[in-house]
C-alpha cells in the first residue's frame, strides 16, 4: 500500500458499498443512493443490475447540475443520519451533495482529539458544518465561515438537531473573512479549510482554487497559534498532490507537515480517490 494514501472509514450509518463505472453506490442511514464520481474510472465490484435493485436515488447529470430519480416510491427527500453524538441533515441538492462529505471523518476525528473547551477553531469553506459540530461538542470556540447563506442555515438546523450552542456564523467570504482576522491578529488551535475547486463569493464573485491557494495558504496559517494545525483539503484536477507538496515545502519548511491522498474502500474492495489532504503543525 502506498505511503501516499491515507484511508477513512465509513461508520454504522454510512457505507460506501461500491463504486465504479463513473459512479458510486453509497448509504447513508437506510437510504442507498448512486451518484456520478469521475474518479470511479474502473469496472464495479458489484453489477449495476443488482445497484439498482438496492437504491432508492440515483442522481442524473445534466450539465453543471441535474436531477435526482426516484428508484423506489416511497423514499424520503430528506432525513437525519447521525455521526457519534451528532446528527446531521441530509437532503437531494441539484449539484448532486446530500449535504455531508463523509471522507471528511478523518477530519472529525483529528478535530475532537486535538480541541478542548480551552481552545478556539476557524472553519473556513465550512458547507453545512460538521467540523464546526465536532469541534463544539468538544467545547471549543467555534467560528463557522461559509458565503452561501443557505449553508449556514442547513448547518443551523445540523447544530439545533444536535443540541448544541453558540457556534458562531460568518456569511462571507472566506479569505477576506481570514485577512481581517490576521490583522485583528486572532489566533486559532486548528483552521481547517475545504475549499472547491471554484466558488462564488459572498458577492458573486467567482475565483478558481488554483488561482488562490498561495493566498490561501499564507493567510490562513498566520492565524494558527503555536502548537496548533492547519488543516487543508483540496479536490482539484488542477491542484495535484506534488503541486500542494511543492507549496508546503515554500511555506512551511520550518513546520512539521503530513501530505497524503485521501482514499476510502468501499464494502466491495473497491478503492477510491477523495483528493488531498494537508496538516501543519505550527
Amino acid at each position: 500500500m502506498s505511503q501516499k494514501k491515507l484511508f477513512t472509514e465509513g461508520w454504522a450509518d454510512y457505507e460506501l458499498i461500491d463504486a465504479g463505472g463513473g459512479k458510486k453506490l453509497e448509504r447513508w442511514g437506510k437510504v442507498i443512493t448512486i451518484r456520478p464520481e469521475v474518479q470511479a474510472y474502473f469496472k464495479s465490484e458489484i453489477a449495476f443490475e443488482k445497484w439498482y435493485k438496492m437504491a432508492d436515488w440515483e442522481f442524473v447529470q445534466k450539465g453543471s447540475a441535474g436531477m435526482w430519480k426516484p428508484l423506489k416510491p416511497t423514499t424520503p427527500k430528506e432525513w437525519t443520519i447521525g455521526y457519534n453524538h451528532l446528527k446531521f441533515k441530509l437532503s437531494l441538492t441539484k449539484f448532486k451533495h446530500v449535504g455531508l462529505f463523509p471522507e471528511q471523518r478523518t477530519n472529525w476525528d483529528f478535530i475532537e482529539q486535538h480541541l478542548s473547551s480551552a481552545d478556539r477553531f476557524l472553519n473556513l469553506f465550512a458547507y453545512t458544518g460538521a467540523a464546526s459540530l465536532v469541534a463544539r461538542h468538544s467545547g471549543a470556540e467555534t467560528l463557522h465561515v461559509d458565503s452561501v447563506k443557505q449553508m449556514i442555515t442547513w448547518a443551523k438546523e445540523n447544530m439545533d438537531t444536535s443540541r448544541l450552542l453558540n457556534i458562531k456564523w460568518v456569511v462571507d467570504d472566506a479569505l477576506k473573512f481570514a485577512k481581517r482576522e490576521e490583522k485583528r491578529e486572532n489566533k486559532y488551535k486548528i483552521v481547517l479549510m475545504d475549499p472547491p475547486a471554484w466558488g462564488i463569493g459572498a458577492k458573486g464573485e467567482k475565483w478558481k482554487l488554483e488561482e488562490k491557494i498561495d493566498e490561501l495558504l499564507s493567510t490562513a496559517a498566520s492565524l494558527v497559534q503555536e502548537g496548533g494545525f492547519l488543516i487543508v483539503n483540496t479536490y482539484s484536477p488542477q491542484l495535484t498532490y506534488d503541486d500542494l507538496k511543492e507549496l508546503a515545502n515554500i511555506y512551511f519548511s520550518d513546520q512539521t507537515y503530513d501530505l497524503k491522498e485521501l482514499w476510502m474502500k468501499s464494502t466491495s474492495g473497491r478503492e477510491l480517490y477523495f483528493g488531498n489532504l494537508l496538516r501543519i503543525k505550527f
